[in-house]
């Protein structure tokens, strides 16, 4: 398996997000949540808006970490996790409430002048089967998905990822052939429907430096829609290089009307693991990096942005003693923290 994400958020951490634009704008999106005051030193905070205008969300499982380290006097470990915490991570939405997630990050995001970075991860048959299996259960149930989503932005400004794998698992084989006529046409629907909304850019998903060659994928991607799309994104939660997914970019770009790209950037820091079993080499590999911190201000001007699409210190699944796909794993985001340079 080439590309596989392993980045479903689990359901019982998104509790909160039914009430979550509510319960930031009350906070004024600056604590970390609970009924008590945060310690002053966990406090986050947003980035300045014209490198990095994606929103900072103050809730997330590292901003909580840095809380509980901060409390307990683990002062050297609060600030390794305050590398992850302070910066704008996407935000996967989930299968049972759509539309409410969705408006709550783009309300918690809109209150702070930001933009949310939402990745939608949905689509039926995902990852084959393997660790990030699921998604709705059929097209009709996914088009409803996508409505909600749509519904919950709204007008305000939002960044979608959509559909980590779903273009590579096309091409590769591992999607049936049964299936794969329909999620053309699921691509190209929310594609469709999220290009419609106001202040919504779309980035198709389209792989990594190390999958193949862009001959392999730019016809797939045109035939997905991706020409009323903003663009494509790569190396979404891998590890490929930043310069390595700049030239497997522009190749792809050329190929597809010279389509602008986004690069995830969250663990590539030290590059991708090559000493272990290829076929996982993806998952929780170890010796990994933080990568390049979030920011509109690339070295190129076909790179809209560098992004944390994969929010470090969650597993890509049950590999290496990883918990779930998706959930926070505190000694793996120490060593992606501790191995990066500030």
């Amino acid at each position: 398996m080439y590309g596989s994400q392993g980045t479903p958020v689990p359901f019982g951490t998104r509790a909160s997000a039914l009430v979550l634009g509510a319960a930031l704008l009350l906070a004024g999106c600056s604590s970390g949540g609970g009924d008590k005051k945060p310690d002053a030193g966990a406090k986050i905070t947003q980035q300045p808006g014209g490198a990095d205008p994606i929103w900072v969300n103050p809730d997330t499982n590292a901003a909580r970490q840095l809380a509980a380290y901060t409390k307990a006097g683990k002062t050297a470990d609060a600030e390794q996790i305050r590398k992850i915490a302070e910066q704008p991570t996407g935000e996967w939405i989930g299968p049972e409430n759509p539309k409410a997630e969705a408006q709550g990050f783009t309300e918690a995001a809109d209150k702070a002048g930001r933009t949310a970075l939402l990745v939608l991860y949905n689509i039926p048959h995902r990852d084959c089967g393997q660790y990030s299996q699921g998604g709705a259960g059929d097209g009709d149930a996914y088009r409803a998905w996508i409505d909600a989503v749509a519904q919950g932005i709204a007008d305000r400004s939002a960044t979608v990822i959509l559909e980590p794998d779903a273009l590579l698992h096309l091409v590769d084989g591992c999607t049936p052939a049964q299936f794969q006529d329909e999620r053309y046409d699921l691509l190209n629907y929310a594609i469709t429907e999220l290009k419609s909304l106001k202040h919504t850019k779309v980035y198709l998903d389209a792989g990594n430096a190390g999958w193949g060659h862009p001959d392999e994928i730019y016809q797939p991607l045109q035939r997905a829609g991706i020409a009323k799309a903003d663009g494509f994104a790569v190396n979404v939660s891998n590890f490929y290089s930043t310069e390595d997914s700049v030239s497997y970019g522009k190749q792809l770009s050329a190929k597809t009307g010279n389509k602008h790209f986004v690069i995830d950037t969250s663990r590539n820091g030290n590059g991708p693991y090559t000493a272990g079993d290829e076929d996982e080499n993806w998952c929780n590999p170890p010796g990994r990096s933080l990568g390049e911190t979030p920011t509109t201000k690339t070295a190129d001007p076909l790179v809209d942005a560098y992004l944390w699409i994969k929010r470090p210190g969650e597993s890509d699944g049950e590999c290496k003693g990883g918990p779930k796909a998706g959930e926070w794993w505190p000694t793996y985001a120490l060593k992606l923290a501790k191995a990066s340079t500030p």
